[in-house]
């Protein structure tokens, strides 16, 4: 169907490239009758470019592009894409737009790679702000690309710290069989149900009951990331019990403190009580390395592995064609056994 005359267009670009959908409306008319056309964006797909035009008709963005100064860009930005991140992701872009505040009243395109670099050299932080950084100098260049305001991404020629090797060991198993041991004592299932599941601990306090489906045997929740949101983890027939008998004391979460969800502060306190008892080495996140060591050492498949732990596969034939049904995750799950001492 036509649009609408001076509702706009969505027309493919030629060559190889990403975004091959250019959006745009005509805003005048030159002398020799040919459009004057204000860029929209880009888009990669016709349908996506659609929808861009859609949301500029309801609410154009009125830019001029020579002026754009940093802030400005970042407070469209935040209104026009962020809403679309998670909440975490967000909130550490927000956190380091803090470290650019002495580069916010430049127009936008006069800003050089030497100075998005000055902004993660000089911070002072370790390699998690400084890829933080660099994560929103990537995202405001894609944005400023879009709207015309610049023709090339600088922020393609950053670097940041690299992430250091892990120091975090998985739980031995003398440790994983002390639990066992103890796990009719308070809170040690809780330990265990995040041995067999590999949820961070943000997933596992924040899991409703609702979400899990005891006929299905899958639990389903998951944050941070695209691909770790709302993933079904099948409950390890190991754990199961445990699960039945939290989900039997009723309530809005599975794991309740005094009938309430239990915060992360009050379930480390928890945490640091049967370290001590126990002597559990590390914070609750090893649980979920220890998860994912398992699952390596019993032999299951790693497609499988990077969507129980919310992973993306960094390999591109698995993460495109290769689709896991749940049957084989929960085979896959089935593989790491109680390995009595």
């Amino acid at each position: 169907m036509r649009n609408p005359n001076g509702y706009g267009t969505v027309a493919k670009l030629s060559g190889n490239r990403r975004r091959p959908y250019i959006i745009k409306k005509t805003a005048g008319w030159k002398n020799n009758g040919q459009p004057i056309f204000v860029i929209v964006g880009y888009a990669a797909t016709r349908e996506e470019g659609n929808i861009l035009l859609a949301e500029y008709n309801r609410d154009p963005w009125d830019v001029d592009r020579a002026k754009i100064t940093l802030q400005q860009l970042f407070d469209l930005w935040k209104e026009k894409k962020a809403p679309k991140l998670g909440q975490s992701n967000r909130a550490s872009l927000t956190s380091a737009f803090k470290h650019c505040s002495g580069l916010v009243n430049l127009p936008y395109k006069t800003i050089k790679a030497y100075q998005m670099q000055e902004t993660i050299d000089g911070c002072g932080k370790g390699y998690s702000t400084q890829a933080a950084i660099k994560n929103l100098w990537g995202h405001l260049d894609r944005f400023a690309l879009e709207l015309d305001v610049v023709s090339r991404c600088y922020s393609d020629l950053l670097t940041s710290d690299p992430v250091p090797p892990t120091s975090r060991d998985r739980l031995s198993n003398e440790v994983i069989e002390r639990l066992w041991n103890h796990s009719g004592e308070p809170w040690v299932d809780s330990v265990l149900i995040f041995i067999y599941s590999g949820w961070r601990i943000s997933e596992l306090l924040g899991l409703k009951t609702a979400d899990i489906d005891l006929q299905a045997g899958t639990m389903k929740g998951g944050t941070k990331t695209k691909a770790g949101k709302n993933r079904l983890v099948p409950i390890h027939s190991l754990i199961r019990p445990m699960v039945e008998r939290r989900m039997a004391e009723g309530g809005e979460y599975l794991i309740q403190w005094d009938g309430h969800r239990c915060s992360e502060s009050q379930y480390r306190v928890i945490w640091k009580g049967l370290a001590e008892r126990l002597q559990i080495p590390g914070t609750p996140h090893g649980c979920r390395h220890t998860f994912e060591s398992m699952l390596d050492s019993a032999g299951a498949n790693r497609k499988c592995i990077d969507l129980l732990m919310g992973h993306v596969s960094k390999d591109t034939g698995n993460r495109v064609y290769n689709h896991k049904t749940l049957d084989e995750l929960k085979a896959a799950l089935e593989l790491v056994q109680r390995k009595p001492l």
